[in-house]
């Protein structure tokens, strides 16, 4: 997916914007319950399901997770984790036309995360309950794979996961300044009137001073089609955890600009695992991870290249 990244250096925190499986994904053509909502909704709605309708027609937005046509070493993704753990996109988290490398430090949660679901008063009630499940098995799937407390929780949540309509977007200016202290009018502006480009968007908080994160909002349209929706639960919800970049040198991957796989694969589960393994620190500089990280990847894949269902050869 196209990501958007601003950030903000205020003291103690700092704010950064980063744009995005059940065992049976939805179906590529479903496009669920009409919502109700404005002609500029439908617009919207319109548009996406041309995009899927498009990605398709060219081979993307695979569903396949371990897939033989991409296979990767423990090297490819002793490289991929540090591409996309220990850089950012955008200098500065800046949103700019043109991406950069910019070296940052380990990023992670220490807390659990308890995950707010809230839906636009234009999703459909069945859509709502759908998505909800989907959410639900997605997060028990990442707590599993991290090993870190994560799942929807309505006691003290600190990260709140909108699927909203064009309409209801508009109004999330007061509840965005609630959840994340200390936002700018323009990356409010970059949530409450997102552009049809930008297909979902992420806001992390962090403490600056222990590289950890302490509260997250995630801004999904309501418009996309069913798979669309579900690619950017996976894409959002785990890059939040603390993979901020992409890679188009990952591969299988989600962290990738190039859309070919839709839901979270087996090279992105590893280096999920690899990110809130206890030998490394939050913090922590690319350089001091590397060494860590390569012993992590070869532990994990014995030096062997991983092709179907995650089996070596």
């Amino acid at each position: 997916m196209r990501l958007a990244r601003l950030a903000l250096s205020t003291c103690a925190l700092m704010l950064a914007l980063a744009a995005c499986a059940p065992p049976q994904p939805p179906s590529p053509s479903g496009q669920g319950p009409t919502l109700s909502g404005t002609p500029a909704s439908a617009a919207m709605r319109q548009h996406y399901a041309q995009v899927q309708k498009a990605l398709l027609s060219e081979g993307l937005l695979r569903t396949d997770t371990a897939p033989k046509d991409a296979r990767f070493t423990d090297r490819d993704l002793t490289e991929n984790f540090l591409r996309i753990a220990l850089y950012e996109e955008y200098a500065g988290g800046q949103v700019t036309r043109h991406a950069t490398a910019t070296p940052i430090l380990l990023m992670r949660w220490q807390v659990p995360v308890r995950v707010a679901l809230r839906f636009g008063n234009a999703v459909p009630v069945a859509q709502q309950s759908a998505d909800r499940v989907r959410v639900a098995d997605y997060l028990a799937r990442l707590s599993k794979v991290t090993g870190h407390p994560i799942g929807l929780s309505e006691k003290s949540p600190n990260f709140w996961l909108y699927i909203a309509s064009v309409d209801d977007r508009a109004a999330l200016g007061p509840a965005l300044n609630t959840e994340i202290p200390g936002l700018s009018a323009g990356q409010l502006q970059s949530v409450t009137q997102m552009d049809r480009g930008t297909y979902c968007q992420v806001l992390t908080q962090s403490d600056a001073a222990s590289s950890t994160y302490e509260r997250a909002v995630a801004v999904i349209p309501a418009e996309h089609p069913d798979l669309m929706r579900l690619a950017c639960m996976h894409e959002e919800l785990a890059q939040s955890l603390g993979l901020p970049n992409d890679s188009n040198a990952a591969r299988p991957s989600i962290f990738n600009d190039d859309q070919e796989f839709a839901l979270l694969t087996h090279q992105d589960e590893l280096m999920l695992q690899i990110l809130y393994d206890p030998a490394l620190t939050p913090g922590m500089t690319g350089a001091e991870a590397r060494p860590i990280v390569e012993t992590l990847a070869k532990r994990l894949l014995g030096g062997e290249t991983v092709a179907q269902n995650g089996a070596k050869r």
